[in-house]
């Protein structure tokens, strides 16, 4: 038995601070027909896709604020939902969201789920923030994502979608391996990735290799270790000033790269995944039931002093 979803990875080059939203629109719309004629049945755009990556700079409130969505879709997102009900094409997007709740203001780094309907079905906040809150003068460039957003608090989701079951991450996300296991414990079979990962650190030197090393390494033991596709989106290309690290790469179950961009430009690649094709890794090595005893952390704590927080197992 197979469970085929064709999945395109649509990864976006530069976007310039004052590029309207309805290009980028434009261009993403240009991308989901190019991914619906490869017989594509989702679309998965990057972190933060709708703008430049904004966090770089040090912005007053209304400047940072531009940034924002206040609905989704809204006015100028709206053209990319009509497209995809249109040509019958899912499609995941990441953007910067501002919401009332709970009589707050709130603002998230938020990633959201869209059938082939159009209509939202899933919504992700990061929960990992990278970077600083502050500026601080000596980097390269800022990376101000702790100034700018809230740490998610939707938790990590899964969704019944596309005939399998969807969970998603962003960015920073990735390189934590708890994340991945929180939606490897609800049986996930394929993950969302949107980055926006610049080629150099901006604060200490860390070789561009390492970094596009590293990159790959997180989302390939991600997919691995719990039986799920993981498909990882980029932002690419010399951005405002700064070389974004591109890469977007489609994943399979036991951590091999099937499809993978070359370009740093707007670029889509494709592959079918086979959501049964972690089956067996989930049954056999990657059987949480047979094989993931808690109660064997206990002895861990007794030989080693480590302390967990309470009810809590690594």
């Amino acid at each position: 038995m197979s469970r085929i979803v064709t999945v395109a990875a649509a990864q976006l080059g530069p976007i310039a601070r004052d590029e309207p939203r309805a290009a980028v629109v434009a261009r993403m719309i240009a991308l989901m027909r190019e991914a619906a004629e490869r017989s594509a049945d989702l679309v998965v755009y990057p972190e933060l896709a709708l703008t430049t990556f904004f966090p770089r700079w040090l912005l007053d409130d209304a400047e940072a604020d531009a940034f924002f969505e206040a609905e989704m879709p809204g006015p100028e997102t709206r053209p990319l939902f009509d497209e995809a009900a249109a040509l019958g094409v899912g499609f995941h997007l990441g953007y910067a969201e501002l919401t009332r709740e709970e009589g707050e203001t709130r603002r998230f780094n938020t990633a959201i789920l869209v059938d082939k309907a159009g209509a939202v079905v899933g919504k992700y906040r990061k929960v990992h923030l990278p970077g600083h809150a502050e500026h601080e003068p000596e980097r390269e460039f800022q990376h101000l994502e702790k100034r700018y957003f809230e740490v998610g608090n939707l938790g990590f989701p899964v969704w019944e979608a596309l005939g399998g079951r969807v969970g998603m991450l962003i960015c920073n996300d990735r390189r934590w391996p708890e994340a991945f296991r929180v939606l490897g414990l609800q049986g996930v079979e394929l993950v969302l990735i949107g980055y926006n990962t610049p080629t150099l650190n901006g604060l200490a030197f860390e070789p561009p290799h390492r970094r596009a090393f590293h990159n790959h390494l997180s989302m390939q033991a991600g997919a691995y270790q719990n039986g799920a596709w993981v498909v990882g989106v980029a932002k690419a290309g010399r951005e405002e000033g700064v070389d974004m690290l591109g890469g977007s790469a489609i994943v399979s179950p036991n951590g091999e790269i099937v499809a993978q961009a070359r370009s740093v430009d707007d670029e889509v690649i494709v592959a079918a995944c086979d959501l049964d094709d972690g089956a067996f890794l989930k049954s056999s090595t990657f059987n949480f039931a047979a094989h993931r005893r808690t109660e064997h952390y206990g002895l861990i704590v007794e030989t080693t002093g480590l302390v967990l927080p309470r009810g809590k197992a690594p």
